[in-house]
Parts: structure tokens; C-alpha cells; sequence
């Protein structure tokens, strides 16, 4: 894409920026499906029905998108906001595409952890949560055959990775971060004259309020941020690496709890990885989920500002 100004970008632009927030604030609302489908979905519209965006400019969009740990379809509209509208487009995209889900996420963890003893209550979490698990394998074969196809190289790693993550019955994030170094460096060598560019999880601020638990926001912040930061894949990616965090090393929720809270996350709309937000509410109420969303969404949003 090229280095335009903001205000010549947006000159080009055959739609303008509200018509695109509208319509993500529609996707995130009503965009069933998990990553896969979403990103099929801006294809459909944006590019084929539309021509708002380049067919090159989402190509690359998703390249990045899947590259870069954290969030596929929300790290992908982002950057579609980032096109023609730079910094604001990507802000306001990004918080129309996120906040409808987060919303329901809140709402359905208040009702969790109101009546969740309740027989009615945990019989719709159960069911939902026996489909999860076919809806998870599913995505999972789209994406693999989608993103590694008949390439060799690719297949090893992901073969090595699936064994390691068997065997030890968890996500070792440095075994994924070094597959994406081994791939970079046997087919994009790097020049040493280029510098190299760092992303960074934020620190999220929060409010000091009495009722507020700070060291548990605290270890809410670091561990999403970690996780929104150095994850790779699509939303689905991002379940075992929480399942190892959330209910074996910090013991904020049982198995029962998780299994609820990734179906939450697969019966309502927009990203997967609002299942954080659900998460941060049943930890810490309101402001663990504020807490567990921005750090996880955060970092993801900061790319298209970095390139």
C-alpha cells in the first residue's frame, strides 16, 4: 500500500468513513461464524459487492493479519479502517467491530455469575458447549488447508508443533514464535541494513476504586496483553494458550467455567477472542472484563499504526 498522506487516502476513498464504521458496527452485531467466516464476509462485501476495497489492499490486509499473533478478523478490519482513513479509521473501525460483542459478553457473564447455579442456565451452556468443540475442529481444517496448503516446510512445522502440543498438554509460546523465525529466515532472509520492528503489549490503566481488586487487574492486564501480543492464528489459536493461563496456572476458573466461556464466545457474534472479555467478568466483574478486552485488543490495533 502506498505511503499516501491521511487526507489524499481518504480522497481516493469510494465510500466514506462512517459507511465503514456503520457496516462493521452491522458485522460485529450480527457476524456469526468465528474468523474464518468474518473474514470471508468483509471479502464479500467490502471487495466483490461493494468495491470499497482493492482486492491487493485485502490480500495484503489478511497476509498481515495472519502473520502478525492475535486476533485475525479483528486485526483484519482494522487494518481494511487503516486503508484509506489511517489512525482514525482504524480507531473507530476497530471499536465498531469489537464493542457490540463485548457488550453481549458482559451481559451473558452478569447473568453467569447471577444465576449460574440455576439447572435452566448451565443445561444452555452444556449443549452450546458440546457443539463448540465441532465448531472449533471445523475452522481449525479451513484455516489449516487454507494457510499451509502443499507446502512442505509448512507442514513440518505444523506437525512439530501439533506433537509438542500434545505431548506436553500445553501452548509453548516460543515454539511458535521460533517457527514464524525459521519460515521468515529460509524464505525472507533479512537485509542487515533494515532495522527491525518491535511490538509492544501497552499497559492498560485502570481505576483505582476501592471495590477494585488492582493486583488482580493487575495480573489480568499482563497475561491478556501477553497473550493478545505473541499468540498466533486466528481466534481459535488463542483458546488452548487461555486453557493452560486461565485454569491451570492461575486457577481463575475451572474446567467447567472455560468450556462456558468459549461457548459464550462461539454462540454470540463479532471476534472469538471477546471470550476474554467473558473471562476478565467472571475473575474480576465489570472491570476485569474492560481490563482482559483492552489488553488483549489493544496490541493488535497498534500494528497498522506501526508499519
Amino acid at each position: 500500500m502506498s505511503a499516501e498522506s491521511p487526507f489524499g487516502a481518504a480522497e481516493h476513498a469510494r465510500y466514506s468513513l462512517w459507511q465503514l464504521v456503520r457496516y462493521m458496527l452491522g458485522l460485529g452485531t450480527w457476524g456469526f461464524g468465528g474468523p474464518v467466516a468474518l473474514a470471508g464476509y468483509m471479502y464479500r462485501d467490502l471487495v466483490e459487492r461493494r468495491s470499497w476495497i482493492a482486492e491487493g489492499d485485502y490480500k495484503e490486509g489478511l497476509a498481515l493479519a495472519q502473520l502478525m499473533p492475535g486476533p485475525l478478523a479483528a486485526q483484519l478490519a482494522i487494518y481494511l479502517g487503516y486503508v484509506h482513513y489511517r489512525i482514525r479509521g482504524a480507531t473507530l473501525v476497530g471499536l465498531a467491530f469489537v464493542l457490540p460483542s463485548f457488550a453481549m459478553v458482559v451481559a451473558f457473564g452478569a447473568a453467569y455469575a447471577r444465576y449460574g447455579g440455576i439447572a435452566w442456565m448451565q443445561a444452555v451452556f452444556y449443549g452450546v458447549g458440546a457443539a463448540v468443540i465441532g465448531i472449533i475442529a471445523m475452522s481449525a481444517y479451513k484455516l489449516t488447508t487454507r494457510n499451509i496448503g502443499k507446502d512442505r516446510l509448512l507442514w513440518a512445522i505444523f506437525l512439530a508443533s501439533a506433537a509438542v502440543t500434545v505431548i506436553t498438554k500445553s501452548e509453548i509460546v516460543w515454539i511458535f514464535v521460533g517457527a514464524g523465525v525459521l519460515v521468515w529466515l529460509v524464505r525472507a532472509p533479512p537485509r542487515l541494513s533494515r532495522g527491525a520492528t518491535h511490538s509492544f503489549a501497552p499497559l492498560i490503566a485502570w481505576l483505582g476504586l476501592d471495590a477494585v481488586d488492582g493486583q488482580k487487574l493487575g495480573q489480568i492486564a499482563a497475561y491478556f496483553a501477553y497473550a493478545g501480543s505473541f499468540v498466533f492464528g486466528s481466534g481459535l489459536a488463542i483458546v488452548p494458550f487461555l486453557y493452560g493461563g486461565v485454569v491451570q496456572e492461575y486457577h481463575w476458573l475451572t474446567d467447567r467455567q472455560f468450556v462456558d466461556a468459549v461457548a459464550v464466545a462461539m454462540i454470540t457474534p463479532g471476534p472469538v477472542v471477546i471470550t476474554t472479555g467473558f473471562i476478565g467478568y467472571l475473575v474480576a466483574g465489570f472491570w476485569g472484563a474492560v481490563v482482559a478486552a483492552l489488553a488483549t485488543f489493544v496490541p493488535c490495533y497498534l500494528k497498522p499504526a506501526t508499519r
